[in-house]
């Protein structure tokens, strides 16, 4: 990815500094995404009570609605002395954690959800960077173990890896929806006991790289699996009404658990993560998560309540962000009607975007994208000749670097190459975010087929 964020750089210089003339005007970079930088609109509601609790004197404006200003008082009634500005409590405000565990009980269908046991963080990455932190000072003769879902962001990977633990990637599989393998689990674990300790399984679900969504039995494969290893479940989950399969069901790993029954809702290990970034609410830069913690021993618990205090201690800004994503009006509010309509604009743009993206790759010779049910990205699988392969190995690149490096100089279009992510050994991908204006992604898709079409007549 280096490599290609370089040459991209350059590019970007000789057009805009050196006027030098392109098949292209700009380098568009497709690899990443967010969605409000790719047009979405913000929620207003939420960006109002934002506002009334950054600047109170909105308070006194005619124009707010009834139901932000009640929520913006109820929130500064909260935090000291009525002001963001001060410092919070360590776990975040109370009144945003008691939000979180109202909406996980209402998404659970009424299993019960401990304010105590919920703790607010600025951004995802921040919280898997405290809590992998946190799991490597546990203690061991051998270091930690993360078995870690591949292909995923390499973010997780690197934060293991920074402290000193040891990453142990497990390969999901592609031809089944990207699936995970028991087999394929205990196979890693058996490799990973030999060079560390293995204490952690983590799964993301939806799958935000590849837009799968894990199906009963598959969760259920997985629990059983750690609860057999003695295995710490973590668990990075999305937001229900972001999948875009009528005939799919988002289940929490907290319900699936719940209805195994003691045995294992008990006894499980289990942290889940949920962020405000993706999906309907969008908000990245407010980088809000919430963790809910069960069945790990007290002690611990407080051992990780002072950790995230003492490190990492919630901005009052995100925390505003998570009690309006957790917590939004209500029939009957007058925000409710403008809610639900941008909500679900939000949703069914994203949703026929995806769509459009995946009947379109499939329609290319030797690409192959699996069905994308949640979250803003395509993974596809790209069939490469061999002498692209020769080619790119006599430049010392992957093939999939090889190509999306072609692909940059021939449309302008950065795409992320799948061996970033940890794709299976032998294989080819690109990683492309679909957020972008649906004009613009259709030409994109366009674009990205005549190439690969002339790319495949060069090399055969």
């Amino acid at each position: 990815m280096e490599l290609l964020l370089r040459r991209g750089a350059e590019i970007r210089s000789q057009i805009q500094q050196q006027g030098l003339k392109m098949p292209f005007a700009e380098v568009l970079e497709l690899h990443t995404g967010d969605v409000q930088a790719m047009g979405q609109k913000p929620i207003t509601f939420l960006r109002q009570v934002s506002a009334a609790c950054t600047y109170p004197p909105l308070l006194n404006d005619p124009k707010l609605p009834s139901d932000v200003k009640q929520r913006a008082r109820s929130i500064l009634a909260n935090c000291a002395y009525n002001s963001i500005g001060c410092y919070g409590e360590p776990a975040g405000i109370h009144m945003v954690r008691n939000s979180v565990a109202n909406y996980l009980e209402r998404r659970d269908g009424g299993i019960p959800a401990d304010p105590e046991n919920i703790f607010l963080f600025n951004g995802t990455l921040r919280a898997f960077a405290l809590i992998y932190g946190f799991l490597m000072a546990r203690g061991n003769s051998k270091r930690t173990g993360i078995l870690v879902p591949a292909p995923s962001s390499p973010a997780g990977r690197r934060f293991i890896t920074l402290l000193d633990g040891v990453a142990l990637p497990y390969q999901l599989d592609e031809e089944s929806g990207w699936t995970v393998r028991s087999e394929e689990l205990r196979r890693v674990l058996k490799e990973g006991c030999g060079s560390c300790h293995p204490m952690v399984l983590c799964v993301v679900n939806p799958g935000s790289l590849t837009g799968h969504v894990m199906d009963r039995a598959c969760m259920e494969r997985i629990i059983r699996f750690a609860a057999a290893e003695r295995l710490l479940l973590l668990a990075d989950e999305g937001h229900p009404v972001d999948v875009y399969s009528g005939s799919l069901q988002l289940l929490s790993f907290k319900k699936v658990l719940h209805e195994m029954g003691p045995d294992f809702s008990r006894v499980v290990e289990f942290i889940s993560l949920n962020s405000v970034s993706r999906g309907h609410i969008g908000e990245s830069g407010a980088r809000g998560c919430f963790v809910e913690v069960l069945n790990m021993d007290p002690a611990v618990q407080s051992y990780f309540r002072n950790m995230v205090g003492t490190f990492v201690s919630c901005s009052l800004p995100s925390q505003i962000a998570m009690e309006v994503a957790t917590n939004p009006p209500d029939p009957g509010d007058p925000s409710y009607p403008l809610f639900q309509a941008e909500k679900q604009e939000s949703v069914s743009k994203l949703s026929a975007k995806s769509q459009l993206t995946e009947e379109m790759l499939n329609r290319i010779s030797g690409v192959h994208c699996t069905p994308i049910h949640s979250g803003i990205y395509a993974f596809p699988r790209i069939e490469l000749p061999a002498r692209a392969r020769e080619v790119s190995a006599a430049l010392g690149q992957p093939p999939d670097v090889f190509y999306c490096l072609r692909l940059l100089q021939a449309t302008g279009y950065m795409l992320g190459p799948g061996e970033e992510f940890g794709q299976k050994e032998g294989t080819a991908h690109f990683r492309m975010t679909f957020a972008l204006p649906m004009e613009d992604l259709t030409l994109a898709l366009e674009k990205i087929a005549d190439f690969h079409q002339r790319f495949i007549a060069e090399f055969s």
